[in-house]
């Protein structure tokens, strides 16, 4: 068997950072899950790659949220990061650092942004009419106005952007607005503003975009945006707001959506801080030569295609290598919508169902493109069930107890059937592409089409019968032998999606942890550990409790 050589590369992945104004819920977990396999698979191979996130803790809504707990926004927000790193903790996202945008480092970033873009002349004032409530006596920030959108019609809109068309817009371009807090029709009233001069950017964002660095549908939407005319953007809120207050303007504050992904680099920068092999310049430098992905749903394009992209370049960083978009997490065909209470919480999955089967279930959905996928809970568990279950783990559970009793836990000191387990290896490369090009709903048939193979295998060969007779027995040692590295593999190729399964498996097999390469050299004559269980069946009780005592989970 040869020895692959696999470059090095130096990778850093963001997902979306996470509102801290309520608890993650599965349509988080997605986004989160798709990186952390991702991530896994990458240092997996060899590769130095590096997950940040963190949470987006500026805006009204926090604010309002706090003063309705009666607690300060700081109070709250620290509450919610505290309880969303367990939550992503207990569903085996394993971030290099997870921080917050309201902090100093954020606040130093985003004024330096600010004063880049201000010397290049991108960023202007000017006095616009703004929505106003007259019952509550405060100007009302985008997410407080709902309406009618202004482009396709739609009912019930925020006034920042079109959940239905996507097109982003002012509060005051909406159609029969309503405010969301007194329920009157807000007035209009005169405010400065600060703008970022968006269009002074089209040409080059254009060029990226077309340069590969985009999904196509997503290219496909942003061509739209740049043929309708890209438009100034406003950046400033007024008070009360919380959030960074804009320099030498009192009473001005950065919108929420300058200051969130500039936490991307905030995050970093702190993490370079505990890491003294890690540079600011190296990765968001300008002439920086490492990747940078941003993992992103596809309800944000607008803000991390174009706005990101322009900041970066205005204020002289580096661009990202690539945006992978996702699409939306339906529940059994129903969307998920946070602001209409019918989402299924983190927390409320995890005192129900094992993380992993989560964590299986969506990379067997997920694909390179911006499809919606659905959790259809009866098909979840029949996969659980078929795949894992009945399929991956039953290898090892019907090979391991000979071993044990039969030959003192020592497998065999040569391969039964080379020609079988080099099937298995040939297949490294390809389920690696496949991975490495979020393809994994492609991966995870592969995977268990080899699974399908072993248990045939092992069918075939029949050594509970052979263990009947002592002529026989020396063959079922090779034939569990061989068995359970085949099982090794398939644990190989999926520990990405399943790392608790995988230690409880590397413990089992009494090997270091499992990287990529180890595919290449099988067990023999190695010494394993007795058997334990690994992941059980799903039954219909566990799942109906689990969609009743979940449906319609308020925030």
């Amino acid at each position: 068997m040869h020895k692959s050589h696999i470059e090095p590369r130096q990778i850093l992945i963001t997902t979306a950072l996470v509102y801290a104004n309520g608890p993650i819920h599965l349509g988080h977990m997605l986004e989160h899950i798709q990186a952390d396999i991702w991530a896994r698979f990458q240092k997996m191979r060899g590769h130095q790659c590096l997950y940040i996130c963190g949470n987006d803790a500026h805006g009204t809504p926090i604010m309002i949220n706090a003063e309705k707990q009666g607690v300060t926004p700081e109070t709250m927000i620290h509450r919610i990061h505290i309880e969303d790193q367990q939550d992503f903790a207990d569903f085996w996202v394993n971030f290099d650092h997870f921080d917050m945008t309201h902090a100093p480092e954020n606040q130093s970033l985003v004024n330096l942004v600010y004063q880049r873009l201000t010397a290049k002349g991108d960023i202007t004032t000017r006095t616009i009419e703004q929505a106003y409530d007259p019952v509550k006596n405060m100007f009302l920030p985008d997410r407080y106005v709902k309406g009618e959108c202004p482009f396709c019609g739609a009912k019930n809109q925020y006034g920042d952007n079109c959940e239905a068309c996507g097109t982003t817009y002012a509060p005051t371009d909406l159609k029969n607005p309503i405010s969301v807090l007194s329920g009157v029709a807000p007035i209009q009233k005169d405010s400065v503003h600060y703008f970022f001069h968006l269009e002074h950017y089209a040409d080059a964002l254009k060029h990226w975009g077309e340069s590969g660095h985009l999904q196509p549908e997503v290219m496909n939407k942003l061509s739209e945006w740049f043929e309708s005319g890209l438009r100034a953007w406003d950046i400033s809120r007024d008070a009360p707001y919380f959030g960074f207050e804009i320099p030498d303007a009192p009473g001005k504050y950065f919108y929420v959506w300058l200051d969130a992904p500039i936490g991307y680099i905030a995050c970093f920068e702190k993490l370079c801080q505990s890491r003294h092999d890690l540079t600011l310049e190296a990765y968001w430098g300008k002439e920086s030569q490492t990747e940078l992905y941003h993992f992103i749903g596809k309800d944000i394009i607008y803000f991390h295609a174009l706005f990101w992209p322009a900041m970066l370049k205005g204020a002289d960083f580096r661009l990202p290598s690539a945006i992978f978009t996702h699409g939306f997490l339906t529940v059994n065909g129903q969307k998920m919508s946070k602001s209409r209470g019918t989402f299924i919480t983190a927390r409320e999955y995890l005192n129900h169902l094992n993380p992993e089967y989560l964590r299986y279930y969506f990379a067997a959905k997920l694909n390179s493109h911006v499809e919606d996928i659905d959790l259809n809970f009866t098909d979840f568990m029949q996969r659980i069930n078929a795949d894992l279950v009945g399929k991956f783990v039953n290898i090892a559970s019907r090979c391991a107890g000979f071993i044990t009793k039969f030959f003192e836990g020592k497998l065999a000191a040569e391969l039964e059937n080379s020609l079988l387990f080099n099937t298995f290896f040939a297949q490294a490369e390809t389920i690696a592409q496949l991975y490495e090009t979020r393809e994994y709903h492609q991966a995870m048939r592969e995977i268990m089409l080899l699974a399908d193979q072993a248990n045939q295998y092992i069918d075939s060969m029949k050594p509970w019968v052979l263990a009947k007779s002592p002529d026989t027995l020396p063959a079922v040692q090779n034939i569990c032998s061989l068995g359970l590295n085949l099982f090794r593999v398939l644990m190989i190729y999926l520990k990405p999606v399943l790392p608790k399964t995988a230690e409880a498996v590397e413990a089992f097999l009494n090997t270091p942890p499992l990287m990529w390469q180890d595919i290449e050299n099988p067990l023999l004559g190695h010494q394993i550990n007795p058997f334990q269980p690994l992941l059980q069946r799903i039954d219909l009780a566990s799942i109906e409790i689990f969609t009743q005592t979940t449906n319609h989970v308020e925030s």
